[in-house]
């Protein structure tokens, strides 16, 4: 037999054979003695001589993420803090906006979990928390491409999302990523959230995580949080406050500063003053020539920005707008975010959400149309820009009563420039946005709460030498929005009045008319107004009488308000009786031991607000059964109705007693005494049934009766009365003079017209043929009959009978 040829494997030579894949052996060390030399060089790390991250004693995996991630080299905080954190101290870390802090908390919180040799099984090692969604999102897909490489778990907790989806993986998270509002939620309602074995806490942008508006939730996480582990704080503008390192459980704190409260040196500022009216023009106007530019607009509250991105979508510009404030929905937000960094020109509307710790790529402008509420505040938003050694440029917008900010920046040694800018390449749409909203009044109703949120924003400003609400002209900053009427700011109405309230206490009063005169009369007893003049100054005010009398005084006369006596009048001698004024009631003698309002209403105890319980309890005291109608007959007794409640005395007692269990016995007493009274009342039910059968037919019956009847009075059974027809022996069987007059009669009727008498009222019809019957029995009975006419006489005396 021949032996079988070889096959050619591809060009493989006959010579060459085929090798086995085998799995190399790991010929580097064990990771115990790799964890090991790593920590032990942790204390020899010199900052002056670190320059890029794989100079640092940090782990393969971790400069793996870093290498693909394109991190390279290190910042000035990072080569500060990253050393002292991978030696497990607490760190308070401040640095200029876009240095990098990020990395500065994430790669010690990676390798502190590689030294644990940290699984799943293992719960929460790390904690970060931020003040808002976007930064949490961006921390963790940062967090995402750097620990790539490394088996730990991590998850997203922000407020919007699934909160199941959430709480069923709680207990699987190495790593949370979280904003304040929901960490606590889950605190409190899942039972799968255990933060015993945390060993890292993180709060970026600390100082916005510790001031007023989460004072309360920081309090109430801080306080479940295991009091041993590492504490990071980091933020651009760091707080010192003894009280908020107190409640942290700060233990021996390092303080890194690097360029802190301080601005990009790449960053060229700029400010323009211009009035409330001009900032649409103004803002509009810069879109217009930056079309191929990314820019962020920064405003005070969401319903400004929401209005102005309406507005300038439907105005379009020739630029893609996106809107960023905090009542949008979560998805939106999110899409809105990656939307703008990956767009190379757009424009921003944003609220302060979108100013802290947020990194979109390549800002080329941040513009400021609201004045910032503290200098920490422009330092953030200005920080969007100019990041990583990159350039740009920002523009604030002032009002000439906010220009008192400018020397809060000077004290802090932040470079800003004044620019005036040319009035003739400023250009206002105001005319397109007044047809925009006539036609739509959700736009208008956007556009009025705009204003309003506006003015109370300016109001509630911590630097009152700053804003002054009171300075603004809300009703061209109206206009400029395209609102041809200024909405009602209620607020603002009811703080002037009680300036007024409280200017005119204790103070002379005069009173201003434009006519220079002021008529009085009194419309009880009905005295004519006068034409005495008045001396009014230009300076003076103008009160209204509150009993909606017209006061008359002339030049020598003047209204003085006191705080006891109230409104009285300075007369002089010769105008004693001009204001002379009758009243009903001048004879009543005025009580001397009266008690002042402000005493009266301060000795009233102030009453709390009933609650639902109490309102319960004062039911059961007063036995008073609720959703239950009595109905009562003339007596006033009680009358019982529907079956419900219990007839019998021996049910009601039996209802009443508080034994416990059933009586079978005694139950079926009671029975037997409710089915009487049921068999009553079933007796009742029946015996008014066929009353209403009976009334039912007898109605029926009368119609009908009535029915029967015709038009004539005569029913159908009778038959109908022919008596008043005329007699057919006379109109044809007679043929003489009296037949010839009454056909000659009836064809001169016929020939008229023939026309028929119309048919009386049925009285009168009646009387007709009473007096035809008696007529015609007279003649039958006066002459001689023959046998028909007897019979016919016959018909009709019986006929009358009936």
């Amino acid at each position: 037999m021949e032996k079988p040829k070889k096959v050619k494997a591809g060009n493989r030579p006959k010579t060459a054979k085929v090798k086995v894949f085998t799995k190399k052996k790991k010929t580097g060390l064990p990771e115990d003695v790799v964890i090991k030399s790593l920590v032990s060089q942790y204390n020899q790390i010199d900052s002056s001589k670190v320059s890029k991250f794989s100079d640092l004693p940090i782990s393969q995996k971790t400069l793996k993420g870093l290498n693909e991630s394109k991190y390279i080299k290190l910042t000035d905080i990072q080569k500060a803090s990253i050393p002292l954190a991978l030696q497990d101290r607490d760190i308070l870390g401040a640095a200029q906006t876009g240095s990098g802090k990020t990395l500065a908390f994430l790669i010690p919180i990676l390798e502190r979990l590689y030294r644990e040799q940290w699984s799943r099984i293992d719960g929460i090692g790390a904690l970060v928390i931020t003040p808002t969604r976007e930064l949490a999102y961006q921390i963790f897909e940062t967090l995402r491409r750097i620990g790539n490489h490394h088996d730990f778990s991590a998850g997203l907790i922000i407020g919007g999302k699934d909160l199941k989806f959430e709480s069923k993986r709680m207990d699987q998270c190495n790593i949370i990523i979280c904003t304040p509002g929901r960490l606590l939620q889950h605190m409190d309602e899942n039972p799968l959230f255990d933060c015993v074995t945390m060993k890292v806490l993180v709060l970026d942008e600390a100082d916005r995580c510790l001031d007023m508006g989460f004072k309360e939730t920081m309090n109430a996480i801080i306080a479940n949080l295991p009091p041993k582990r590492q504490t990071l704080l980091f933020s651009a503008t760091q707080t010192k406050s003894v009280q908020d390192l107190a409640r942290l459980s700060l233990k021996d704190p390092s303080y890194v500063s690097v360029n802190e409260m301080t601005t990009p040196k790449e960053l060229q500022q700029s400010y323009v003053i211009c009035e409330l009216h001009e900032k649409l023009s103004i803002i509009w106007s810069f879109i217009r020539n930056h079309l191929k530019q990314k820019t962020i607009i920064f405003f005070s509250t969401c319903k400004q920005v929401k209005y102005f991105y309406e507005m300038f979508c439907k105005l379009r510009p020739g630029v893609s707008l996106l809107p960023l404030y905090g009542t949008l929905h979560q998805l939106r937000r999110m899409k809105i975010y990656e939307e703008f960094c990956r767009k190379q020109s757009a424009v921003l509307f944003a609220t302060d959400l979108a100013a802290r710790g947020l990194d979109f790529p390549e800002v080329h402008w941040v513009v400021q149309g609201d004045c910032p509420e503290d200098v920490e505040t422009y330092i953030h938003r200005v920080g969007r820009t100019a990041r990583y050694h990159k350039g740009g440029e920002s523009l604030l917008l002032l009002l000439p009563s906010e220009i008192k900010m400018i020397e809060y920046l000077d004290e802090k040694k932040i470079p800003i420039e004044k620019i005036d800018i040319n009035p003739s390449k400023l250009h206002n749409p105001i005319r397109k946005m007044e047809a925009y909203l006539a036609k739509d009044n959700t736009l208008k109703d956007t556009a009025q709460r705009a204003v309003s949120h506006y003015a109370r924003a300016i109001y509630f400003m911590r630097l009152k030498e700053v804003f002054n609400v009171q300075l603004l002209d809300f009703e061209a900053f109206s206009k400029s929005l395209g609102l041809a009427v200024p909405p009602r700011i209620r607020f603002l109405n009811r703080m002037m009045n009680k300036k007024q309230m409280n200017d005119a206490n204790g103070s002379s009063i005069q009173v201003k008319k434009p006519n220079n005169k002021v008529y009085f009369n009194e419309d009880d007893d009905g005295i004519e107004e006068t034409n005495a003049e008045v001396g009014i100054e230009e300076e003076d005010t103008l009160l209204e009488d509150t009993n909606s009398s017209k006061f008359l005084f002339n030049e020598d006369t003047s209204l003085k308000f006191n705080k006891d006596k109230g409104a009285t009048f300075d007369l002089s001698d010769s105008d004693e009786d001009m204001l002379e004024v009758k009243r009903k009631d001048h004879d009543i003698e005025m009580p001397t031991n009266y008690v002042p309002l402000e005493e009266l209403s301060a000795s009233k105890k102030i009453r709390k607000p009933v609650t639902k319980a109490a309102a319960v309890k004062k039911l059961l005291k007063k036995k008073i059964v609720p959703n239950k109608k009595i109905i009562f007959d003339q007596e006033g007794t009680a009358v019982v109705q529907g079956l419900k409640e219990k007839k019998s005395e021996l049910a009601r007692e039996y209802e009443n007693e508080n034994i416990g269990g059933i009586d079978i016995e005694k139950a079926r007493l009671v029975l037997k005494e409710e089915d009487k009274f049921d068999k009553e009342m079933f007796k009742e039910k029946v015996k008014a049934k066929h009353k209403e059968k009976k009334r039912k037919l007898k109605e029926a019956k009368q119609k009908k009766s009535e029915s029967d009847i015709d038009e004539f009075g005569e029913s159908e059974d009778e038959g109908p009365d022919l008596s008043w027809l005329p007699d057919p022996d006379k109109m044809y069987d007679e043929k003489n003079g009296d037949n010839k007059s009454v056909n000659g009669d009836s064809k001169q009727k016929s020939k008229n017209g023939k026309k028929r008498k119309s048919i009386e009222n049925s009285d009168d019809i009646q009387r007709k043929i009473k007096g035809k019957k008696k007529k015609k029995l007279e003649e039958l009975s006066g002459n001689n009959l023959d046998v028909n006419e007897t019979e016919e006489l016959a018909l009709m005396l019986l006929k009358s009978k009936k």
